[in-house]
């Protein structure tokens, strides 16, 4: 089995220590110069890791393997993935590899788990990585045995005489003996076409466990004499305290109240007493006028902020846009929303010694750790973050709020304290996809060929903002706007919001041409790969086999992002009486390159369905003067099992090039088709995303 026992060392092991507990093995840097390692796996310039070590592989006197990696899983299943990567080229058993992840005292520094770029950048370092641990293993035999160590087979765990006559394992080259070896140059990967552990559906590792209950997420954790804290927060953003009276709440049995500079806090013994104290503190506050939902659109396109550069420009929009046959000009506009994390943010802090131990649900071990630095005026050696496999956070926690807060108090009562934000907590004030607004000119030839395209995205972000179709005149412009709303990191970032706007606009210039949609695109598209997927969606959805009525719509859409390509279609039935919504069908097309775990992509994909189908239909954070109206889930619409459609997904398994990242394109392709089905069934077109807010009824 893959074990995970190493995750929960205690606070004051560190990366020496951690390799004395390991014993006699085989230790291995790779780096593009030769260097000898730091001590705890570092360079002096730790920022640089990633160009000057790539990683470490630790290989145990009992032949079990030990994977190093800033990366972090959080849902996404990348421990399995990443272990068969090293399984690979390591020539072990699948079940002998345990991946050490984001602990920033054993691993090497990482910039955080984001962007869909494990699977591209740390999957090619690990496995150059295991090929350099396997090379020196081989040379190691051919010493012993005196032989040409080109002649030698290394396979499961072992070195093979080439007549199959003698061999020697992993554990017996290792026993007894630690070595280093700088590695520099990039050696030949495996072809995908050859491998045997990757390119397999494997089991999720330790998924028995996460099933059953075992598994602890940061909001399960427990330390000896462990307190539990709560934060008093202001009662609206901007909101400035004006009196305080902490009395009724210091006089609660057991609990302590908290007070660093604008910082307050209560501890207790446990989490009910301990938000009991909090409810008794009373404060005032006086808040500021502040925009809301209504005219937040305006605001934002008038509220500009930094520096709106051209990320796309050729030929002149002006002159094709004037001399097409057909021309339309849209309006386009997304609401703020929650990441609604199955587990809200949760640290537990300990101060040892002048040492900080935080244990956290992060994205980013190390950009929490440098937080903890700032904050507390530490060193890195003074500051150790470990990660557990998390609940989920679809770019929703890179920030290390609940850390710096447990920190606080656990040096405040010299005791180990626990932070669990509430639900209500993490829907206020944690960030926020954000809200934007896109408008776009659009002009085609009558023969449906596209000659004009101007895109303008403000405040939503420019993820994904090029268009993938061909067209000689365009202008793609992203404008940074002064957001009234904390906003940062979603899953797929504005590429959802970029791509909502695009298709149904490519939807809408389709059926002003009276041309099929799928036809129209495919006659602007001339990248290979995007129409692949297109043609793989269309044919598994049956398109064009049935024709949309007022009561059923079809719709389709495209396009690309981080490496991946994908297309989908929807099928969306609409209530006569009510016009109430209801997505039936779901068909997506997904190729990222070479596929290292068919079940894990599988599951990326309906996952990113089903999520995108809140964004798409009805959720939205609804504000007012700088308070959160629905900051519970009884008053924001998520995905609920009735809302899920049948999907099917459709793999391209594209072993001729390099694997790319899976966690984020699939979602961007499941609101503009529902967009698009809605109008094919209606004749509404619907440019406003969530499409139907209110109960799932079409408002046009």
């Amino acid at each position: 089995m893959i074990t995970r026992e190493f995750q929960s060392l205690h606070s004051d092991v560190n990366r020496r220590d951690f390799l004395k507990v390991l014993g006699g093995g085989l230790l291995v840097c790779l780096s593009p110069v030769p260097t000898i390692a730091q001590e705890s796996g570092r360079a002096a310039n730790r920022h640089e890791l990633p160009t000057e070590i790539s990683a470490w592989i630790h290989i145990d006197a009992d032949g079990q393997v030990r994977v190093f990696t800033g990366k972090v899983e959080v849902g996404q299943n990348i421990r399995t993935s990443l272990a068969q990567a090293v399984a690979e080229e390591l020539r072990v058993p699948f079940e002998s590899i345990t991946m050490v992840m984001g602990d920033t005292d054993l691993v090497p520094w990482d910039m955080g788990t984001f962007g869909s770029r494990t699977t591209p950048t740390m999957s090619p370092q690990l496995r150059k990585m295991a090929i350099a641990a396997r090379e020196l293993l081989v040379e190691t035999a051919a010493r012993r045995w005196n032989v040409d160590a080109s002649k030698l087979i290394a396979g499961s765990g072992k070195v093979t005489s080439p007549d199959g006559k003698k061999f020697i394992t992993y554990a017996n080259l290792t026993r007894g003996e630690d070595l280093v070896k700088s590695v520099s140059g990039n050696p030949t990967l495996t072809p995908a076409t050859e491998w045997k552990v990757a390119g397999t559906a494997m089991p999720k590792v330790s998924g028995r466990d996460f099933v059953t209950g075992k598994h602890e997420f940061p909001s399960d954790l427990a330390r000896p004499g462990m307190l539990f804290g709560s934060v008093l927060r202001p009662e609206s953003y901007n909101a400035k305290l004006d009196s305080m009276d902490t009395s009724a709440a210091e006089k609660m049995p057991g609990v302590r109240v908290v007070r660093d500079g604008d910082f307050t806090g209560v501890v207790a013994d446990s989490a009910f007493v301990a938000h009991q104290a909090l409810g008794a503190i009373k404060a005032k506050w006086s808040s500021p006028t502040q925009p809301s939902n209504q005219g937040l659109f305006d605001y934002l396109k008038a509220n500009l902020e930094g520096k709106s550069d051209a990320e796309h420009q050729s030929g002149s929009v002006i002159d094709s846009f004037a001399s097409a046959d057909v021309k339309l000009e849209s309006r386009y506009t997304i609401e703020y929303i929650a990441h609604t994390p199955l587990e809200p943010r949760a640290a537990v802090a300990e101060w040892n010694d002048g040492k900080l131990t935080v244990w956290t649900g992060t994205q980013r071990p190390f950009g929490v750790q440098e937080e903890l630095m700032q904050a507390f005026k530490l060193s890195p050696k003074q500051v150790r973050v470990i990660q557990p496999d998390m609940g989920s956070g679809y770019g929703g926690k890179h920030t290390g709020e609940a850390a710096i807060e447990a920190a606080r108090l656990a040096r405040a009562t010299g005791k180990p304290v626990k932070v669990v934000w509430t639900r209500e907590e993490e829907f206020t004030w944690a960030y926020f996809r954000p809200a934007g607004l896109v408008e776009v000119k659009s002009a085609a030839h009558r023969d449906g060929i596209l000659v004009s395209w101007e895109f303008h995205n403000y405040n939503s972000g420019p993820a994904a903002i090029g268009t993938p179709y061909e067209v000689p005149n365009q202008l793609i412009q992203f404008h940074p706007s002064k957001s009234p709303l904390r906003q940062g990191s979603y899953r797929g970032l504005a590429a959802t919001f970029n791509h909502f706007a695009r298709e149904c606009q490519m939807d809408e210039m389709a059926h002003a041409l009276k041309m099929d949609p799928l036809a129209f695109r495919l006659k602007n598209i001339s990248d290979q790969r995007l129409k692949a997927v297109v043609q793989a969606a269309a044919e598994k959805f049956g398109w064009g086999a049935s024709k949309s009525s007022l009561e059923r719509g079809f719709g389709i859409a495209c396009g690309t992002d981080k490496g991946g390509y994908v297309a989908t279609c929807a099928e969306v039935a609409i209530d006569p009486s009510t016009q109430k919504v209801k997505v039936l069908r779901a068909v997506q097309a997904w190729e990222c390159g070479a596929i290292i775990n068919p079940d894990g992509l599988r599951n990326q994909v309906q996952g990113a369905l089903v999520q995108g189908l809140g964004g798409a239909l009805f959720e939205r954070i609804l504000f007012s003067n700088g308070r959160i109206e629905n900051p519970r889930l009884s008053k924001y619409r998520v995905p609920r099992f009735s809302d899920t459609p049948q999907i099917d997904v459709v793999l391209i398994d594209r072993k001729d090039l390099p694997s790319a990242g899976a966690g984020e394109t699939g979602i961007v392709g499941i609101a503009p088709a529902i967009g698009n089905a809605i109008f094919a069934a209606s004749g509404t077109r619907l440019r406003h995303m969530p499409l139907t807010p209110e109960d799932n009824v079409i408002k046009s």
